[in-house]
């Protein structure tokens, strides 16, 4: 993912692109607000995952697009589909939330505990340290006025299709070279592991997402349309007969379009078996199936050591 400029604060935070944090960030020592104050300041708060320093986890933040705080209750947009729609904007609860003297305490409602340390970087950034794993990670706040959803949905675009068990072909145009292509009605893109794995199924007519029978997998990529932010191109690689190339457009929430490039064919898929990144519990307090799915957003860029000072002797 590209790290998100950021819009306010210092001049020189605009020259943030680099593959770690910058050392000499100027910390905002003491806020003239109380940390309840500053966490509600900003509808939304992205989490910036690239700039993430130390080589730990906190499961809920590495998920979640952008965290919400509203009078003790946590909020997080953890998918795509739904995005800035979900919960007036702001997702769904994740849990509850304790904030005082520049700590934050979180009681996840799988995770449990965490607490963090929290820093003001900049007037519409925060760093919350975890002592638990020695991690930072930090948020850029945002209005939701002024917060562009389809720009953060198109960067993280290929998150957006691996929230459907599987992608089924419901229109091809009367246009357009025949090609092998045209066999595929059933395509899947795995969450987890290499975050790059696809299916395909020449299956016709499966009502049952889980009854498709997969007859290839293999890697996919997506790549950026030059001048255009919302356009993406979509790369299957089929060994057997050479890589496939389309444009990738969104149509609507569950519902995506492909060009491809070779044939001039455009074909459009639609979501079946909507998977829901909530991390919720079912009635005897286990994890639910969406809970048990491996994806979490990765950081494209080179993890650092953090050179942050645990205080509180954890």
């Amino acid at each position: 993912m590209k790290t998100i400029k950021l819009l306010l604060g210092f001049a020189f935070i605009a020259t943030l692109f680099t593959s770690c944090y910058v050392e000499e960030t100027h910390y905002i020592e003491e806020p003239t607000i109380s940390l309840n104050q500053l966490l509600n300041s900003y509808d939304l708060w992205y989490v910036d995952i690239n700039s993430t320093q130390g080589y730990g986890e906190t499961p809920f933040l590495q998920i979640a697009f952008t965290v919400s705080f509203n009078n003790g209750r946590l909020y997080a947009n953890n998918n795509l589909v739904g995005f800035g729609n979900q919960g007036n904007g702001y997702g769904v609860e994740i849990g509850y939330y304790d904030a005082y003297d520049m700590i934050l305490d979180v009681n996840h409602i799988i995770d449990g505990f965490d607490s963090f340390d929290v820093y003001q970087i900049d007037n519409n950034t925060i760093e919350l340290y975890n002592p638990y794993n020695d991690t930072s990670y930090f948020l850029d706040g945002y209005q939701k006025s002024n917060f562009d959803y389809d720009y953060i949905f198109y960067d993280n675009i290929h998150y957006f299709l691996q929230e459907y068990e599987a992608w089924g072909k419901t229109y091809t145009s009367n246009y357009g070279a025949l090609n092998d292509f045209d066999n595929e009605n059933y395509l899947q893109f795995l969450s987890g592991g290499n975050d790059a794995t696809f299916r395909s199924s020449q299956d016709q007519n499966v009502y049952n997402t889980n009854n498709i029978y997969w007859d290839y997998t293999g890697d996919y990529g997506i790549g950026n349309v030059s001048g255009n932010n919302y356009s993406k191109t979509l790369t299957l690689d089929y060994d057997f007969f050479d890589n496939e190339y389309f444009e990738l457009n969104v149509i609507n929430d569950s519902t995506i379009e492909l060009y491809h490039t070779n044939s001039g064919t455009v074909y459009e898929f639609t979501g079946h078996g909507y998977i829901q990144y909530y991390r919720s519990t079912n009635e005897e307090g286990k994890s639910t199936a969406e809970v048990d799915r491996s994806k979490k957003r990765k950081q494209k860029t080179k993890k650092v050591e953090n050179t942050r000072t645990n205080t509180r002797n954890i």
